[in-house]
């Protein structure tokens, strides 16, 4: 990969401002400052608030064993939910490695260890009615309670005053399209090109886009954006494969938006990933320039 590529896919935005840095300070004692052993705390609202931003926060802060949940909010008439593809998940896990799935382990009293915190993040349109977990739909309430969870602290951004407001819009009709991009790669200045058309109305007036991506020298992006933001975020993961074949970790892209064109976006995708053949001619330069050690010698 060239310096050009490089560039075009470098970090365009900080993922914390500082009036998210502040907010934060003010929400984990409020989530850490209970007694019980286990700390529950719901996140909730709309497409592209900054729920998981505000998740990652919240775990990092927190010195003990952590879980992370997302569920799937109500969704009223002409208000579709985006699909929960793992995004999410991967990109928490890839910035917190001890990070465990609330969903895979069960939270049974006996599974749960001293001061353990869980943070659930649920797509909510619009604003709970009451507080704690009342305000949520029977979907939300009956997944919680097969698990056995119960918030000790809810938090909905466009309610709370203490969260950041700029991006909580208040949506009339929503869209949404997901596609699993599972084992594939793409060319890196289409990415860039692609990524450039679908936020800027070439596939319809997307509002919100997030996405796994992965490039030929074994790094993995995490694409985000939202309409309310100044540009879009392409935040490098930490974990990296060996540029040899196609990668097994999670590749996912969700579109929310009005009047969209799946057919286009599919187009487009399929003309920017590689191919078998210019991939492995892409990975084997790569790997012939990586330095030799005295046992390969």
């Amino acid at each position: 990969m060239n310096g050009t590529q490089q560039k075009r896919l470098k970090r365009t935005n900080g993922p914390w401002p500082r009036a998210w840095r502040i907010a934060i300070m003010r929400i984990i004692p409020r989530v850490e400052g209970g007694s019980l052993k286990q700390q529950v705390c719901l996140v909730s609202g709309p497409p592209g608030c900054g729920k998981t931003a505000l998740a990652l926060q919240i775990l990092q802060s927190h010195q003990g064993a952590c879980t992370y949940l997302r569920l799937a909010g109500d969704s009223p008439e002409g208000l579709e939910q985006g699909c929960d593809s793992g995004i999410d998940q991967a990109w928490l896990e890839d910035q917190i490695p001890s990070l465990q799935s609330a969903q895979s382990m069960g939270q049974r009293q006996d599974n749960v260890a001293d001061q353990q915190l869980t943070v659930i993040e649920v797509q909510q349109f619009r604003r709970p009615e009451h507080k704690g977990i009342d305000g949520y739909g029977a979907q939300v309430q009956a997944q919680l309670e097969n698990l056995q969870l119960q918030p000790t602290q809810t938090l909905h951004f466009g309610r709370d005053p203490e969260l950041p407001s700029q991006d909580t819009l208040d949506f009339s009709r929503l869209e949404a399209w997901h596609h699993s991009l599972s084992g594939c790669v793409w060319d890196p200045d289409s990415l860039s090109s692609f990524w450039f058309e679908l936020v800027n109305g070439a596939y319809g007036d997307v509002y919100r886009a997030k996405a796994l991506m992965n490039l030929p020298d074994g790094r993995s992006f995490f694409c985000n954006w939202m309409v309310s933001q100044q540009g879009s975020q392409f935040l490098p993961l930490n974990s990296t494969a060996a540029p040899n074949g196609r990668p097994s970790s999670t590749s996912e892209l969700v579109v929310q938006g009005k009047a969209l064109n799946p057919a286009g976006i599919q187009s487009t995708i399929n003309d920017c990933l590689l191919s078998d053949e210019v991939l492995e001619m892409q990975q084997q330069q790569l790997r012939s320039q990586q330095p030799t050690t005295p046992q390969q010698a």
